[in-house]
C-alpha cells in the first residue's frame, strides 16, 4: 500500500460535495459530511482514503466512541460520512464493520409539553416566530420542513400543506390548522410583496435543487417557488458556482433561540425545543383519541413503532394501569 498524501489529491472534497449535490442531500449534511471526511483524513496522517480501508474506519469510529466518547447519533453521523466517501466518491463497497465499537444509545422518552404549556410558550412569541412555531405544534412538521416550505406547498382550498422531501426523501401531506389559515394568507401576501421588490431590483431568485433548476430554468424566480418563510436578508448561495445573490429562508438557529427564550419566559423549566413541539402533536393527538397510524402518517414515520413511543408518554397499553394507591 503506497503512502500517498491527500495533497495529491487537493480535488477530492469537492468530487465529494459534487457527489452529495447530485442526490440533492441538503447544505447541512454536505458540510457535516466533508467535515467528517476531513476528520478521517488527518486522524491518519492526511493520508488518502483509497489508501484506507475497512479496519481503518472501524479504528476511527471506534475512536470517537471510546476516546472521543462522542453519541450514538454523532458516531452514526461520521459513519454514514464515510460510508459515502468509499461507497458514491471511491466506487467501493466496504465490508459490514463489525468491530466497531458502538456508542451508547440512551433510551430516554421525548419531552412532551402539555396544552397549557404550550399556550404559554406561544403568547411569548408574535410576528413571524408566532406563525412558524404555531404550525410546528398544528402540523406535526419538523423545523426545516417548515421552513423549506414553498408557497406552492400550501393549499388553502384543501387545508393541506404538502411537505417535500422530509426525512429519507418522502413527500407526505398534513393539514392546515383553520386557527392559522387567515394569519398564513395575510403572511404571504407580505411575501409576495417582498419577492416583487426583489424582482424590481435584479434580485429575486431562490434556490432550486439541481435537476429541478434545469428542468425549470426560469423557476427559480417564480412566485409558487419561493419561501413561504424568507430571510431578512438577501446573501451570496454558497453552492452557486457564479456567487449567486438569492432570499434564503429563515434560518433554523433563529427559532431555536425565539423557543428557547419563550419556554423560559413561560416559566417551564422542561427542556424544550421546536422538536418538543412535534413530540406535542403527537401526543396530543393520541390523547384527542385518533389512531397511531394516522398519527404515523401525518409524522411521515416510516414504521409505526416509532410512532408507538407516545404511547409510552401517555402511559397507555401493558402499563396503563392505576395507582393502588389511588384505589384506597
Amino acid at each position: 500500500m503506497s503512502n500517498t498524501s491527500i495533497t495529491d489529491s487537493p480535488k477530492l472534497l469537492d468530487i465529494v460535495r459534487g457527489k452529495i449535490r447530485l442526490k440533492h442531500y441538503s447544505i447541512r449534511t454536505e458540510q457535516a459530511y466533508v467535515d467528517w471526511i476531513k476528520r478521517f483524513i488527518l486522524h491518519f496522517d492526511k493520508q488518502h482514503p483509497k489508501n484506507l480501508g475497512a479496519q481503518h474506519v472501524e479504528q476511527f469510529l471506534t475512536y470517537l466512541a471510546v476516546k472521543s466518547k462522542v453519541s450514538a447519533s454523532t458516531q452514526n453521523q461520521a459513519k454514514s460520512a464515510l460510508l459515502f466517501l468509499y461507497k458514491e466518491v471511491l466506487g467501493l463497497e466496504l465490508p459490514w464493520l463489525d468491530d466497531v465499537e458502538q456508542a451508547k444509545t440512551p433510551k430516554r422518552l421525548p419531552v412532551v409539553l402539555t396544552k397549557e404549556e404550550v399556550k404559554a410558550v406561544l403568547e411569548q412569541l408574535d410576528g413571524t416566530n408566532h406563525l412558524i412555531v404555531s404550525l410546528l405544534y398544528g402540523t406535526g412538521m419538523r423545523i426545516l420542513e417548515a421552513l423549506r416550505l414553498r408557497i406552492k406547498d400550501v393549499d388553502f382550498a384543501r387545508k393541506e400543506i404538502l411537505i417535500r422531501d422530509g426525512k429519507g426523501f418522502k413527500d407526505r401531506v398534513t393539514m392546515l390548522p383553520d386557527a392559522l389559515a387567515a394569519v398564513l394568507k395575510a403572511h404571504i401576501a407580505k411575501v409576495k410583496t417582498l419577492h416583487e421588490q426583489d424582482l424590481a431590483e435584479g434580485y429575486g431568485e431562490v434556490y432550486m435543487p439541481m435537476a429541478l433548476a434545469k428542468k425549470y430554468p426560469s423557476g427559480a424566480r417564480d412566485w409558487s417557488w419561493q419561501y413561504v418563510f424568507p430571510s431578512k436578508r438577501l446573501s451570496v448561495d454558497p453552492r452557486s458556482e457564479d456567487e449567486k445573490v438569492r432570499r434564503h429562508h429563515v434560518q433554523g438557529q433563529a427559532i431555536q433561540r425565539a423557543v428557547r427564550q419563550a419556554v423560559r419566559d413561560a416559566g417551564i423549566t422542561k427542556l424544550a425545543t421546536p422538536h418538543t413541539l412535534r413530540h406535542s402533536f403527537a401526543t396530543h393527538l393520541l390523547e384527542g383519541g385518533y389512531d397511531i397510524r394516522t398519527v404515523q402518517e401525518l409524522l411521515g414515520h416510516s414504521d409505526v413503532a416509532t410512532t408507538m413511543i407516545y404511547t409510552h408518554v401517555l402511559n397507555k397499553g401493558g402499563r396503563g394501569v392505576s395507582s393502588p394507591l389511588d384505589i384506597l
